[in-house]
């Protein structure tokens, strides 16, 4: 009986030999960030989501932004292919515009830092 409590003795302090002060401290301290860190996000308020949702709709009220929009939207066309069609060709119209009216000014802002780097 002796000999097995004292060979678990002996192996418990080769166990904490064999571990670092380095590793015991880094387990310690990612232990502690894990048990105090909240992981709930927080509730946003009703006037964050509304500014929010009226950032999102400015440019095109009418385009879905959403994945519940889109949902909706493909469920009002479903089994219309001539309609589904039709929407698919003003929504793609739209994208172009919006996307043409956006590339200028990225690629002239592009252009300009590009500049600046090759002077340097």
């Amino acid at each position: 009986m002796l000999n097995t409590i004292g060979a678990a003795i002996v192996k418990i302090g080769g166990w904490f030999k064999n571990i670092q002060v380095r590793q015991f401290l880094s387990v310690i301290a990612i232990g502690f960030i894990l048990l105090t860190t909240d992981v709930a996000p927080d509730r946003a308020s009703k006037a964050t989501i509304d500014k929010l949702d009226r950032l999102v709709h400015q440019e095109n009220p009418d385009r879905p932004k959403t994945t519940g929009e889109w949902q909706q939207q493909a469920r009002e066309v479903k089994g219309k292919p001539g309609q589904r069609l039709e929407r698919i060709g003003e929504q793609s119209a739209d994208a172009v515009k919006e996307f043409t009216g956006l590339y200028p000014e990225v690629a002239k802002r592009s252009a300009n830092e590009l500049e600046r780097n090759i002077d340097k």
